[in-house]
């Protein structure tokens, strides 16, 4: 076997290393696959619903309504409702059938003062009485702006009023659904409402006995959208 000299092979390992390098250089290289971002979250989770507005009146034959808003007895002074008929959200209203249905089994029923309010309505009441623990900021909105909050009482099935800590829109301590420094047929009777509406996804307001948001509201958009007289 020949033996190289030192000069020849190094000469040899230098030429075979840029050989080598070369063929590297000029191998195809094949696509890499391309990573992807996750998409497979459920992003109408976090959309607003389109609301269905649903007249209580046609959904509940024979309700009891009382909307002071759409006259000038109220806490504003104003009329601020050009048609006194209450509207919720689709699921809403069917729920608040459900509510209804099992009062009429203990002989009661639902009166109810407020459903769906427009932003607008909201902003003139905030101009009157800028305190949130009573009046949503418009700022933010309210669940009713979103079709998904309603004030309500009980009557008896004669349509009498049951009694309860206060009357509607009282601004005080009294309405609060905790205030206990009452006759004890107005807590029985507040603490029946708030167990009724909760059995049927309804959620109580702490500062007024009256007031219920329907769960998921949060899905729902702000609304200003007028209701019309006649609707």
């Amino acid at each position: 076997m020949k033996i190289h000299s030192p000069r020849t092979q190094l000469i040899w390992l230098t030429t075979l290393m840029v050989i080598t390098t070369l063929a590297a250089c000029c191998q195809v290289r094949q696509p890499q696959p391309q990573s992807t971002p996750y998409n497979d979250e459920p992003i109408w989770e976090n959309a607003a619903i389109v609301p269905v507005f649903v007249d209580l009146t046609r959904k509940i034959p024979g309700l009891m309504t009382d909307v002071r808003y759409a006259t000038n007895q109220n806490f504003t002074r104003q009329i601020l409702y050009d048609s006194a008929t209450p509207y919720l959200v689709a699921p809403a209203a069917d729920s608040l059938v459900a509510v209804q249905n099992e009062l009429k089994r203990m002989g009661l029923q639902v009166v109810v003062f407020d459903g769906y309010r427009p932003l607008s309505v909201q902003k003139k009441m905030w101009a009157v009485y800028p305190d949130s623990r009573f009046v949503a900021n418009p700022a933010n909105g309210s669940r009713h702006n979103r079709g998904c909050a309603i004030d309500l009482t009980l009557a008896d099935s004669l349509g009498h009023l049951l009694e309860m800590p206060t009357d509607y829109d009282d601004f005080t301590e009294k309405a609060g659904a905790s205030f206990m420094d009452l006759p004890s047929v107005a807590i029985q009777n507040r603490a029946l409402l708030k167990q009724v509406m909760e059995r049927h996804g309804f959620i109580g307001l702490g500062s007024e006995w009256w007031h219920f948001d329907f769960q998921g509201w949060q899905n729902y958009p702000l609304s200003d959208i007028p209701v019309e007289p006649g609707d």
